[in-house]
Order: structure tokens, then C-alpha cells, then sequence
């Protein structure tokens, strides 16, 4: 996504969710939301999440870990990569989880927003998928690949591209890799789309580069039905725990982060996703 239909689409975005939340009785006064270490406890941690595994996830510490630890938690779903931050940015969310860091930081230098990440939680492999195509190695000229088109995915997905000899980049491109960085499309032509909607084409494409946690909404099981996954090993791209620059001290997110981060949670992930999504507890850097 380019930086004006970003920022667009944010400000609608905006507009529109301040008027859901006040219909559904949830202040938009950013001062009602937290105010760090003096935030009132006694009311509940407001958290947007995706559907999946995001909200599962905190579905799982709110019915069975929150009451214990003194947290009141309330779940909030969002479909998009957008509305989660803005609504954390004004205040009408306490806080969010859905995005890795190298997303986050293109975000917030591209919306002068001021989020920063609490905690390291898990990770969504990105995948490979097709109806049609069995092998990656199968993937060949004429044919068209989707991928995501926000800046830190799409790079993500060339690099996994390369990575599997599909396509070659310039020597020392990163994660911010766009198609104008590929020097051999080996005859592929390159379909750019909302993330959200990726796996939606896969009917319409030979092939798309889908996110772990739309995969997995699609019906699809990363660790059996990719043609290829990212490695966890050294991945960057651990999603995280996420509020506005100054609310990392609220006790109720301070609580939050050592659950997402305990025992109980990372066996939930691991009996429930069976490698489609994988533990990557830990501090995160704010910068």
C-alpha cells in the first residue's frame, strides 16, 4: 500500500471506528483509555486484536488466567491491519495485538503515530500456497503470484520468494524489498493486494504468499498445506503486544504481558496450532 492510500485510509478509518465505539457505548475521549502506571485499574484492559490467532489467544488468558492474575480483559476483533493501531494511537483501545515490529515501525513513521511494543508473543510463519500447484519448484513462467501489498509484508513475502529460488533480488535488499527490487522474475507477473484479501485470490492466481494469521482463517494449515514456510529461527517477525508510547507501566498491560508470555499460554499455542503458529515469548526493543 502506497503512503497516501495509507494515510487515507487510516483517517476514514478513524472516523469510522470513533462512531462503532461510541454506538457500542465505548468512549472515544483518548483520556478515558490508560494513563500508565496511574491508570484505574479496576476497569477492564480494552485490547484489539485479529480474529486469529490473535483474539484466540487472549480469549484463552481472559477465560482462563485473567480472573486470577486481578485483570479484567475485554476483547475487541478487528479485520484489518489498520484500525487496531489508530484506535490504540487515539486512546479508544488500551492496547493491541496483531503486528510484528518491522510493521509496526513502518506504521508509525508513516502516520505519526506512537505505539510501542510490550512484549514478544508468537509467531505467524509466512506461506506459500496454491490450488494448483504442488511443488514449489513447479512455479513457472506465464504464471502470477499474489502477494501482500503493505510495505513490510510484501517484502517479507519477495524475501521468502527468494529465498526459495522463485525470483532473484538485488544483492542486500531487506525486509522493505518492493517488485522494483527484483532483477529476474524469472517470466512471473506479480499481483499486489490488501494482505486480508490475499488468500481469497487464491482461486484467480497460481500462487500467493498469504500471512500466518489469514491462513489460518482461510481454513488453511500452514505446517501441511504451504508449498514453502519462513523459518522461525532468527525470525524478525515475532507479533507483538502493542500500546501508545507511555502506557507501558498500566499494571493491567504490565499483567497482560506476563501472561501472554507464561507456561499456560505457550502450551495453548502449541496444542492448538500445531506449528501453524509458534511461541516467541520475550522483550521487545521500543525503538
Amino acid at each position: 500500500m502506497r503512503k497516501n492510500q495509507k494515510l487515507a485510509a487510516a483517517a476514514a478509518a478513524t472516523a469510522a471506528l470513533a462512531l462503532g465505539l461510541t454506538a457500542c457505548g465505548t468512549s472515544s475521549d483518548p483520556s478515558s483509555s490508560g494513563a500508565g502506571a496511574s491508570a484505574d485499574t479496576s476497569k477492564a484492559l480494552v485490547v484489539a486484536a485479529s480474529p486469529t490467532p490473535h483474539a484466540d489467544i487472549l480469549n484463552f488468558v481472559k477465560k482462563n488466567l485473567a480472573e486470577k492474575a486481578g485483570l479484567k480483559l475485554e476483547v475487541k476483533e478487528f479485520t484489518d491491519y489498520v484500525l487496531p493501531n489508530t484506535a490504540t494511537e487515539t486512546g479508544q483501545v488500551d492496547a493491541n495485538f496483531f503486528q510484528h515490529k518491522p510493521y509496526l515501525d513502518d506504521f508509525n513513521k508513516k502516520n505519526d503515530t506512537h505505539l510501542v511494543p510490550v512484549v514478544k508473543v508468537h509467531l505467524e510463519p509466512l506461506g506459500v500456497y496454491s490450488k494448483t500447484i504442488k511443488d514449489i519448484k513447479d512455479i513457472k513462467a506465464g504464471q502470477t503470484i499474489a502477494v501482500p501489498n503493505d510495505t513490510t509484508n510484501e517484502g517479507r513475502a519477495l524475501l521468502l520468494l527468494a529465498d526459495q529460488g522463485v525470483i532473484t533480488l538485488k544483492d542486500g535488499v531487506g525486509t522493505d524489498a518492493t517488485l522494483n527490487d527484483i532483477t529476474d522474475k524469472k517470466g512471473l507477473e506479480f499481483k499486489e493486494l490488501e494482505a486480508a484479501t490475499v488468500p481469497r485470490a487464491l482461486d484467480d492466481v497460481d500462487a500467493a504468499v498469504i500471512n500466518g494469521n489469514y491462513a489460518i482463517e482461510a481454513k488453511l494449515k500452514p505446517a501441511e498445506d504451504s508449498l514453502a514456510l519462513e523459518s522461525a529461527d532468527g525470525n524478525p517477525y515475532a507479533n507483538l503486544l502493542v500500546v501508545k508510547d507511555g502506557n507501558e507501566k498500566d499494571p493491567r498491560v504490565e499483567k497482560l504481558a506476563k501472561l501472554l508470555n507464561s507456561d499456560e499460554v505457550k502450551q495453548y499455542i502449541e496444542d492448538t496450532y500445531d506449528g501453524s503458529v509458534v511461541p516467541a515469548f520475550g522483550a521487545s526493543d521500543a525503538s
